[in-house]
């Protein structure tokens, strides 16, 4: 009997590459691996919506009942991959139990960067990766006190939010100088940090935690400001690593996650891995990228599926897009604004609706928008285009942005 394609990973990258080889003609035996006790789930709401109750567990599912029953999957859930035999084509996993694979994708995702100070362990320090982390936090944050938030990066901005929502106390510290250092400018920081403020949150820039205490559960957090706060549970937004040590174990390349090409394959021509794990060469950015956005994992999975079947519409490579629902803000930014000679700004600050772009050598690089999400959709496509963009045109609200896409055709 012919083994079957294995998927390590049962997020979002993984539930989409399943769909994505049976759409394809795959008929074969596919097994899906997960950790989780849940099927395949997008992240995006756990920050967001099941914070807040406003969503319910099942309506963050990938796939309905009667949808993920016709794909036809064996999902072994709950268990995890801990042994790659590359010789005999074998995965040994946590309950005991051996599978074989014909080809196997690597959806392994990435995991929150823990903080190491003392009392780092103690119950009511959080992480916010798994549907269970949301709702666990969910349910900690109708509790009456104060939270704290180490890290201004989206993960944790987004939680200030809802927590603020719930009508909870919330500090935010952020050792850097900024809100979400490496993904945008001092301009929309700034922005954000005096919404944040606006909205009652206690932001708090160059301070780290030293210690948190508590006796058997966090009561308190030394901070690097000189301060001790009395807190009821903290949540951390430092980061995230991703999980690739299960291949570099089994002797694949790793650069910054597993090194894979522009069709998702790795050092092993029939292992293939996506999404967050995942490091590739995108021609539109000119380097090598690990992306961790929802997009990404869903685009990069199907992309690789096709790959496993030979049936790939050309190289993988995209224009990053990510997006961040704050109070009654809608974020999005395109592209990766890493460098840049000039900024152009469309709309206002005061009005909540604006755009800035970011430009070099007269090229649009990247751009950020705040509820611009028609405009940041057309600014997208000027950046596929690769052609001069007038700056004086950018920055006139009055002017429409798909008149500019017309006229670089």
């Amino acid at each position: 009997m012919t083994p079957p394609i294995v998927i390590i990973g049962a997020g979002q990258t993984g539930g989409w590459a399943a769909r994505t080889l049976r759409q394809s003609g795959y008929e074969g035996r596919l097994l899906l691996i997960g950790d989780e006790p849940h099927p395949p789930y997008e992240r995006p709401p756990l920050s967001k919506g099941l914070l807040t109750g406003s969503v319910t567990p099942e309506q963050t599912y990938l796939f309905e009942g009667a949808d993920w029953d016709a794909l036809d999957v064996a999902f072994a859930r709950g268990v995890r991959a801990v042994r790659i035999n590359r010789q005999d084509r074998t995965i040994h996993l946590s309950d005991g139990d051996q599978v074989q694979f014909q080809k196997l994708l690597m959806a392994t995702g990435s995991r929150p960067r823990a903080i190491r100070v003392p009392g780092g362990n103690l119950p009511g320090v959080y992480y916010l990766r798994t549907l269970s982390d949301s709702l666990t936090l969910s349910a900690q944050m109708r509790s009456q006190g104060r939270l704290l938030i180490v890290g201004a990066g989206w993960i944790g901005l987004e939680v200030a939010a809802a927590a603020r929502k719930l009508g909870q106390e919330v500090i935010v510290v952020e050792a850097g100088t900024q809100i979400c250092s490496r993904a945008i400018d001092r301009v929309l920081s700034s922005y954000l940090a005096s919404v944040h403020r606006s909205h009652g949150v206690d932001l708090r820039f160059g301070t780290s935690v030293l210690s948190f205490r508590g006796a058997g559960r966090i009561e308190a957090a030394q901070l690097t400001d000189g301060t001790e706060v009395e807190i009821i549970g903290a949540v951390v937004g430092i980061g995230a690593v991703p999980n690739s040590e299960l291949a570099a174990e089994a002797g694949l390349a790793i650069e910054n996650g597993i090194k894979v090409d522009e069709f998702g394959q790795t050092s092993d021509p029939d292992i293939y891995a996506a999404g967050d794990v995942a490091s590739y060469p995108d021609s539109i950015l000119g380097r090598r990228v690990r992306l961790e956005s929802w997009e990404n994992a869903q685009n990069h999975g199907i992309h690789t599926a096709k790959s496993m079947l030979g049936r790939t519409d050309g190289p993988y490579a995209q224009v990053p897009w990510f997006w961040s629902d704050q109070y009654d803000l809608n974020i999005q930014l395109v592209g990766l604004p890493s460098e840049w000679d000039r900024t152009v700004v469309r709309g206002t600050q005061e009005s909540d609706s604006f755009c800035i772009c970011y430009m070099k050598d007269g090229l649009l690089q990247a751009a950020a928008g705040v509820n611009r999400a028609r405009e940041i959709r057309i600014l997208r496509r000027l950046i596929l285009t690769r052609r001069a963009v007038d700056p004086d045109l950018l920055t006139n609200d009055a002017v429409r942005l798909d008149s500019l896409l017309q006229a670089n055709r």
